[in-house]
């Protein structure tokens, strides 16, 4: 027995039905091993990769639109992987990351679940550098920015990872630390357009969340269908 529980769900996303394995609720929890533990994972935390969330629903409609043709794309803390799902089905050359130590296993179960050939995995704590990681032209996460601390530590990751023209899409539901990613990004010549966003069907004008965009030169809106 795993030690925790789950559920099915199907979730609907750029206008496709994908079965999706999450935890059963928020008070799930199994670290027999301590490999949560070690990875600096608490057991209040330990939960959340495991469910579907407004900002990964964002992000995957997103996806389910953007100009992928060509690029390499990273999803950071993919969780459970929906805009990837959305990226594999799409045959989209996508590398998936996290560092829970569940989030491959649930990825690769889901892909499975769809009928989706097996999605690039790799565990990629932020704050150590990946030398054989390489650089991507789109990268994307949703509600990565948890953190204070996240948003340098994303910056930094950003400045080793993307190509000098890469895009970067992040879904923020306004946990106030996206002014600080704007800020380190600026340094690093990135503009920015927020498109603010309905994560859930009880937000109400103005909403908190964001669709933010980052991209060098030309407009970062370019691979965003109207």
């Amino acid at each position: 027995m795993p030690g925790y529980k789950t559920r099915n769900l199907c979730v609907r996303l750029g206008g496709h039905d994908f079965q999706i394995r999450a935890l059963s609720d928020l008070q799930q929890f199994a670290d027999p091993d301590g490999l949560a533990e070690r990875a600096g994972i608490s057991s209040s935390l330990w939960s959340l990769f495991g469910q579907v969330w407004p900002s990964g629903r964002v992000l995957a409609e997103a996806m389910s639109g953007f100009e992928v043709a060509g690029k390499r794309i990273l999803e950071l803390g993919c969780g459970l992987g929906l805009a990837s799902l959305v990226l594999q089905n799409r045959r989209a050359d996508i590398l998936a990351t996290d560092h829970h130590p569940l989030a491959q296993p649930f990825l690769a179960h889901n892909a499975a679940l769809n009928g989706l050939p097996a999605i690039a995995y790799r565990d990629l704590p932020w704050a150590v550098p990946d030398l054989a990681l390489g650089r991507f032209d789109l990268i994307i996460g949703s509600d990565i920015l948890y953190e204070r601390d996240h948003a340098s530590q994303l910056a930094s990751m950003l400045l080793r990872h993307a190509h000098a023209d890469a895009e970067v899409l992040i879904t923020d539901p306004g946990r106030g630390n996206s002014s600080l990613l704007t800020r380190a990004l600026a340094a690093q010549g990135y503009s920015v357009t927020e498109l603010r966003s309905r994560f859930d069907e009880r937000d109400q004008l103005p909403f908190r969340g964001r669709l933010l965009s980052y991209r060098r030169g030309a407009s970062v809106t370019d691979g965003l269908c109207a």
